[in-house]
């Protein structure tokens, strides 16, 4: 069977990092055999469409490396829509149903009054004979087809991930079908589309698993078989039990790849939430998680921890693996695409000197500017930091002055000699190393944590070293 799976985002809104982990599972599993992976834009609810929400969807799914074998818009299948709505009210799955929103809305806050757990239509047009009602449509009276849901019936559905699950009719109610301005709602949509597309397996998040009797009602209406469903974890912050929140950081894929994760980083960790490959391998890259994939490794579970701390290691981890020359190029590439403004300096090839240096410490791409910003601009200094490691701050002021004189005369400018001369220096003043290259480290940089402080300074150069530590001593001087 070749397997074919979908993913149908909406164009409502920024893409939900959530809806990427589902895609990513979806693609997965078309790929991993040779199948093929559906895009299909579910543009019926005109009203809640914001502009360019498509192309910004399309574009970041792209961003992070993935792609689709065919593509679909609902919009512009509104015919099929409408043909097959007529199928359903011809063999009574379905009617036709004439009331007004203020009727609605009146037995909406009836049902409210009288503390019932949920509202619900009241079936109103439900037995309206149908010649009637046809008479009705022809006259131009405004309408919406509703789903004729069987009374006190029991749905059994087999989940691929979470088993055999039964529902009563009981509790469903008469949902729309074809709105009033020609739009089919979603239940009819992705039912009919589903099937002429030839999906056949359906991965989506568990909040979607309360439509499931509506559409098994659907594909029996239709006579058609079912797709295979499987409903998988939704994600939600760590040490909470509610879904992903915007109060505890970004939400959506886009804003991931702004604050420069890395593509790979991203995928790779978004794999495993919902998915255990059985072993301890924690990195794959996307051609491994294909090959590995299965439904039957899916957690079994409401919610899984995304774990915004794991997600940081996972991005050192692929920013540390990266060339420096690699880890340059993606960085100027993640600047001009975010417009992040970098030192001319470090744009240059001699940036990949500086970039040496702070590799090890990068754990997103927007830490960059303020890692190397003292290499290209004068430091800005804090009295209190310069002047806290040493004793006091005479003994800060004689230590500076202590290195402006041992680096003055110097000829050489390398790691090397700077570390064996400074250490030199340190046995003949008595200076403690902490206190003698903090001091130095804060003077030249205008910060705690640096790089190695030798290769640092070799990268700075004499001139800007011996500058920065006259500026650090007239500042306490001036004090």
């Amino acid at each position: 069977m070749l397997i074919r799976t979908r993913m149908a985002p909406s164009p409502t809104g920024e893409y939900h990092i959530g809806g990427l982990r589902t895609l990513l599972y979806n693609y997965a599993l078309a790929k991993k055999d040779g199948g093929q992976f559906i895009m299909r834009i579910e543009d019926t609810d005109q009203k809640r469409e914001v502009e360019g929400a498509e192309e910004r969807l399309l574009v970041v799914i792209k961003d992070y490396g993935l792609d689709w074998d065919e593509f679909y818009k609902q919009s512009e299948r509104l015919d099929i829509y409408k043909e097959y709505a007529q199928v359903l009210l011809k063999n009574d799955s379905a009617y036709y149903c004439f009331c007004t929103e203020e009727r609605l809305d009146q037995v909406r806050k009836e049902q409210q009054a009288q503390g019932l757990p949920r509202t619900f239509y009241d079936g109103k047009c439900r037995g309206l004979d149908k010649d009637e009602a046809f008479k009705r449509v022809l006259a131009g009276e405004s309408y919406v087809i509703r789903q004729k849901i069987p009374k006190n019936e029991e749905i059994v559905y087999e989940d691929a991930v979470l088993g055999k699950i039964t529902f009563n009719t009981a509790d469903l109610d008469d949902s729309i079908l074809m709105k009033s301005d020609g739009f089919p709602t979603y239940h009819l949509a992705v039912v009919i589309d589903d099937h002429l597309m030839n999906i056949t397996h359906i991965l989506r998040g568990i909040e979607w698993l309360p439509s499931v009797p509506k559409h098994v009602l659907l594909y029996k209406a239709f006579g058609w078989e079912m797709p295979v469903h499987a409903h998988l974890p939704n994600l939600k912050e760590k040490g909470a039990n509610k879904k992903l929140s915007k109060r505890f950081g970004d939400v959506h894929a886009a804003a991931f790849l702004e604050k420069g994760y890395l593509p790979e980083a991203m995928l790779n960790f978004l794999m495993l939430l919902g998915w255990n490959p059985g072993t301890e391998k924690e990195i794959y890259t996307l051609e491994e998680f294909v090959k590995d994939f299965s439904i039957e490794r899916i957690h079994k579970t409401d919610l899984v921890a995304f774990d915004r701390e794991k997600l940081l290691w996972f991005n050192g981890y692929y920013i540390r693996g990266m060339s420096v020359e690699d880890l340059h190029k993606r960085i100027l590439e993640w600047s001009k695409k975010f417009n992040v403004s970098l030192p001319e300096g470090f744009v240059s090839n001699s940036g990949q000197m500086v970039l040496k240096l702070i590799q090890e410490r990068l754990k997103t791409l927007n830490e960059v500017s303020g890692l190397i910003s003292y290499f290209y601009e004068e430091p800005s200094l804090d009295m209190q930091k310069l002047t806290e490691f040493a004793k006091d701050k005479s003994a800060a002021k004689e230590i500076l002055n202590s290195f402006t004189e041992l680096f003055g005369p110097l000829e050489s400018w390398g790691t090397k000699q700077l570390d064996e001369k400074a250490h030199l220096l340190l046995q003949e003043k008595g200076y403690k190393p902490k206190e003698a290259f903090m001091t130095l480290r804060v003077a030249v940089s205008g910060v705690t944590a640096t790089p190695p402080i030798f290769e640092t300074l070799e990268i700075l150069g004499k001139e800007k070293v011996l500058t920065r530590l006259k500026a650090a001593t007239y500042l306490i001087d001036s004090q």
